[in-house]
């Protein structure tokens, strides 16, 4: 069965066992079990369901695996022949999930 789901403001389309790379939940840890009831669609083929803007008592819970540290992403600038140049980084906090179950 396939699910729809939001979190933090983003879309995945989800089966039972796929992993995501998703912002990192507050507060959460290895192991911790989230559920998720923004559930947009719910369903493959000609018996999907849509909400209305989600289907009501759908939910898919996920288990965390790991909290870690995505990718360096380096932003440079500069203004050739004026001397101007400015580096800077970004790392974005990253939550690895599992979805276990998706219910509804």
């Amino acid at each position: 069965m396939k699910a729809t789901i939001k979190t933090q403001g983003r879309q995945f389309t989800v089966t039972e066992g796929d992993i995501l790379f998703v912002n990192r939940f507050c507060e959460s840890n290895a192991g911790d079990t989230i559920t998720i009831t923004d559930v947009l669609m719910l369903g493959e083929g000609a018996e999907a369901r849509f909400g209305s803007p989600t289907v009501a008592g759908a939910s898919v819970e996920l288990n965390i695996l790991e909290n870690k540290r995505g990718e360096k992403v380096r932003i440079f600038k500069k203004k050739r022949r004026k001397g101007f140049r400015r580096g800077r980084g970004h790392r974005q906090e990253l939550s690895v999930v599992k979805v276990v179950s998706i219910k509804g």
